[in-house]
């Protein structure tokens, strides 16, 4: 993750403001809040400017995942192309893979899932799956707001805190 936030801050920080930046990369898929907040330090953005721009440019995406990503993975997966097909089976291997674990523990493995930050959990994933498994949409939605606020509280100290102190 380290390796796109770097190439990321490299490659599109000569062209927009920092904090776009840093809100454009929490947008993104695998690296989001996480990849956003370390971007944040990188480029010297103080924490408490950071995580507004941070947090919101993770939510952001997340409501169009929710009413949307069933409909989305079964065109794919009826897809003539196989290529489209294969990505929509792959997406619902991974979801069922999981399965288990949010129907389990539904609100609390959702929001640990989505709030210890390690990689393939996040918003994104978190999302994805509560929209496969049919949570109920309250419980989810306040499940992965819980879950990326102990993922900022996390990456905060984690970046600010042990980051901060060996790049200074």
């Amino acid at each position: 993750m380290e390796s796109l936030v770097t190439w990321f801050t490299t490659h599109w920080g000569q062209y927009i403001s920092k904090e776009l930046l840093c809100f454009i990369i929490s947008m993104f898929p695998i690296v989001e809040l996480r990849g956003g907040i370390l971007a944040s330090t990188l480029l010297q953005i103080p924490m408490i400017k950071a995580v507004p721009i941070c947090v919101a440019g993770n939510i952001i995406p997340l409501p169009f995942i929710l009413l949307f990503i069933k409909k989305i993975i079964r065109v794919m997966k009826n897809s003539s192309i196989r290529f489209f097909s294969k990505i929509g089976n792959w997406i619902e291997d991974k979801a069922m893979k999981n399965k288990h674990k949010i129907e389990k523990y539904e609100f609390w493995g959702l929001m640990l899932f989505v709030g210890i930050p390690i990689p393939g959990t996040g918003g994104w994933t978190g999302t994805l799956l509560a929209a496969v498994f049919e949570v109920d949409t309250k419980k989810a939605v306040l499940a992965i707001l819980l879950g990326l606020c102990m993922a900022t509280v996390i990456m905060c100290v984690l970046s600010y805190g042990v980051i901060g102190h060996v790049v200074s």
